[in-house]
C-alpha cells in the first residue's frame, strides 16, 4: 500500500505561514522555519499589545484631562472625585475628548466638579 502523505494540507499550512510571514527580510519572508519563528513571535507580540493598547489609551486620556483641569484650578484626582460627587457619568475617553474639542463644556464639567467639592 503507498505511502499517503496528505501533501495538499501540508502545502496549505506551509503556504499561510508564509503568507502571514510577507514584508519581513530575506530568509524571515522565504524559508518555512524561520518565518514560521517569526510568524509565532509577531503573534505573541499581537496578542500582547492588543492588551497594552488600551493600557496606553487610559494613560494618555488621563494626561489630556489632567492637563485640561489644571487650567480651571483642579488636579485630576480633584476633578474626577467632583464630577463623582456631583453625579456625572462620563468615561475618561469622552471626557479627554471634550478636553480638546469642547472647552466650553470641559469648564462647565471643572465649575461643578468644584462646586461639589465645596459644597
Amino acid at each position: 500500500m503507498p505511502r499517503a502523505t496528505n501533501a495538499v494540507a501540508s502545502r496549505a499550512r506551509r503556504k499561510k505561514i508564509l503568507k502571514a510571514a510577507k514584508g519581513n527580510f530575506q530568509g524571515r519572508r522565504k524559508l518555512y522555519r524561520t518565518a514560521k519563528e517569526t510568524v509565532q513571535k509577531g503573534m505573541a507580540y499581537a496578542y500582547a499589545h492588543r492588551r497594552l493598547k488600551k493600557r496606553d489609551f487610559r494613560r494618555l486620556w488621563i494626561v489630556r484631562i489632567n492637563a485640561s483641569a489644571r487650567l480651571y484650578g483642579l488636579s485630576y484626582s480633584l476633578f474626577m472625585n467632583g464630577l463623582k460627587k456631583a453625579g456625572v457619568v462620563l468615561d475618561r475617553k469622552i471626557l479627554a475628548d471634550m478636553a480638546i474639542k469642547d472647552k466650553e463644556g470641559f469648564a462647565k464639567l471643572a465649575d461643578l466638579a468644584s462646586k461639589s467639592m465645596a459644597g
